[in-house]
């Protein structure tokens, strides 16, 4: 079995980042989303909430996109990959969530930081965000729908009822 292919009945992204739309957030500001991180194996992990860090079971649904990252990036291939993640996650088991500053893009800026992914020791969340909105794929028709569907709903209802005014 290749561990890098991505599976998308079953959910395991191998050395992704995951994306997911927030509910009425995403609505508004589709840039805005739920970010998590897959191990070797493609289970996912993500910052959920105060205190805790989901295992296979994303905050907000599983992913509607994803960027597969290049392990060849990594020092020290897969297994440096899975003590980043190990680490990153074991340290927000401990932190508070807070949208604006502390949260799952931060989560995931920790674990590339930690492995220095590319060289790189400064992931933020902005980074992380615009990586993902510009880069990121869908995982399906339906992925792309859930994410601009609702967005497109609510900009048609407003473009509509401004020619009201």
């Amino acid at each position: 079995m290749n561990v890098t292919k991505i599976d998308y009945d079953l959910h395991r992204y191998p050395f992704c980042l995951v994306w997911t739309p927030i509910p009425m957030i995403t609505w508004l500001l589709p840039f805005v989303g739920h970010m998590g991180i897959a191990t070797s194996q493609g289970i996912i992990r993500d910052f959920a909430g105060p205190y805790f860090v989901s295992e296979d079971q994303m905050g907000f649904g599983w992913p509607t996109r994803y960027l597969q990252l290049n392990i060849d990036k990594v020092e020290g291939g897969a297994t440096s990959w899975d003590d980043a993640v190990q680490k990153a996650s074991a340290e927000y088991t401990k932190r508070m969530h807070n949208l604006f500053w502390d949260n799952c893009h931060s989560h995931c800026g920790m674990a590339l930081t930690i492995m220095r992914y590319g060289g790189s020791s400064w992931w933020s969340m902005v980074k992380l965000a615009a990586w993902m909105f510009f880069f990121g794929k869908y995982v399906g028709f339906w992925g792309f729908v859930k994410t601009w569907l609702p967005f497109a709903i609510i900009l048609t209802f407003a473009i509509s009822m401004w020619k009201f005014l």
